[in-house]
């Protein structure tokens, strides 16, 4: 796809189609985020690990998203207390923050190339809702005591923004955006350095049997155990999870590079943004000072024909000021979405691992996922036992029906944004 991150990665992988029989102690599906982490932390634990790939590396949504990378989860802290427990909420509390912390260990430890930034700010584009962002800052501090959040009020905005459709913000210092797809790639490098086998254009058509076979057009890997990486892309190959999750495209643009003074004036501490409707706007500054700006999703097979002119409307109601910007690039992503917006962990049968429906959140929530299927398929399941308890319900009408259920639904919350 023509995105500003292809134009730009760092990063140039060639791997071949499997072809013939091979073994693994781990076959891994799917080379995204999910995939590649997994693959990385299982390698380092002595596993031979096995990926395969329908396309090439970061295809999906781990090469074209926002790049954001965000703490918690996608629920609020409040309601995970309220539907799960404190002990519980607490554990997802911390793994949400060291999900953050092992994205950009990684970073670090590999010297991934990323254009990693520090800080996201959350934005209240309805007055009444500033109220809630002082509420969430109040019930961390003394709930979990986490300090790294400051309340912004009206008057400080154009300190965080510049754009005068907002009534106050939530400045989260600990939050992080990057370049997503020289982000993959740079966990693909690092797989491959720790001793992984990854073949590409080499997508599975079957699995099953005892020992697990896992079969490709031209090959087949015989494996003890198998993880499920293939999120919004799993669709007819594991029916038994596929209601679990719904696929949604989102659309990103880039604008041609803008001067310094501009730039700053648009987003001053050189933070990621989001904005607090329901079908909402995030963006950030390139390295080259672009502005990358997410807005609008829709719930078909297809993308818009203009994705340029689809996004640039949501951006103008953001920066008016912007109205005679060239826009460079614009792309498309699917992914996917769970009923309760917590992601689906679990296990088909015991040597049968998935994890998908980030729902928003997948730079650090699949990361994460790949360390802790490490863990489990280590022998210490705690963690992803919990994970896999989120209590994920399949879309109601089944594959089918989901998408017109899907559709009325989002069209009456984007109504709500506007009211």
């Amino acid at each position: 796809m023509d995105s500003y991150y292809a134009a730009t990665t760092a990063y140039q992988f060639e791997f071949p189609q499997l072809t013939g029989e091979e073994t693994a102690d781990i076959c891994i599906i799917g080379a995204g985020y999910t995939g590649l982490s997994s693959a990385l932390h299982l390698a380092e634990r002595g596993y031979r690990v096995i990926l395969l790939e329908a396309e090439t590396p970061a295809f999906g949504a781990s090469g074209r998203n926002g790049g954001h990378v965000g703490i918690g989860q996608r629920a609020d802290q409040e309601d995970l207390e309220e539907r799960f427990g404190k002990d519980a909420a607490t554990l997802l509390w911390e793994m949400g923050l060291e999900a953050v912390g092992t994205v950009k260990s990684l970073i670090h430890r590999h010297d991934i190339k990323c254009d990693l930034k520090h800080g996201d700010v959350h934005l209240a584009h309805k007055r009444k809702l500033c109220a809630d962002l002082e509420h969430e800052i109040e019930f961390l501090s003394k709930r979990y005591n986490f300090e790294e959040m400051e309340y912004i009020n009206a008057d400080r905005l154009t300190d965080f923004v510049g754009s005068d459709t907002f009534y106050g913000g939530l400045w989260d210092k600990v939050s992080c955006h990057l370049h997503p797809l020289n982000y993959a790639l740079g966990l693909t490098k690092a797989a491959v350095d720790a001793g992984v086998k990854i073949y590409q254009h080499s997508r599975v058509e079957s699995y099953g049997g005892a020992p697990l076979r896992v079969k490709t057009a031209q090959g087949s890997v015989v494996t003890s155990e198998l993880i499920l990486a293939c999120n919004a892309y799993i669709e007819h190959l594991e029916p038994r999870i596929n209601g679990n999750i719904m696929p949604i495209n989102n659309f990103v643009i880039a604008t041609e590079p803008l001067s310094a003074e501009l730039a700053k004036s648009l987003i001053p501490k050189d933070t990621s943004l989001a904005d607090s409707r329901f079908v909402i706007n995030y963006w950030r500054l390139s390295a080259d000072n672009r502005l990358i700006f997410g807005g609008g999703e829709n719930y078909r097979r297809n993308f818009p024909a203009d994705i340029k002119g689809f996004v640039r409307k949501y951006m103008l109601e953001i920066y008016p000021q912007l109205a005679n910007t060239a826009i460079d690039y614009g792309w498309g992503g699917t992914l996917a979405i769970t009923m309760n917006r917590l992601p689906d962990f679990g296990r088909i049968q015991d040597n049968i691992w998935y994890m998908q429906g980030y729902s928003g959140h997948g730079v650090p929530t699949a990361t994460f996922a790949g360390k802790l299927v490490a863990e489990a398929i280590s022998g210490k399941l705690e963690r992803f036992d919990l994970m896999s308890q989120l209590s994920n319900s399949k879309f109601p009408g089944g594959t089918l029906l989901r998408w017109p259920g899907m559709v009325a639904g989002m069209l009456y919350y984007s109504l709500r944004d506007r009211l």
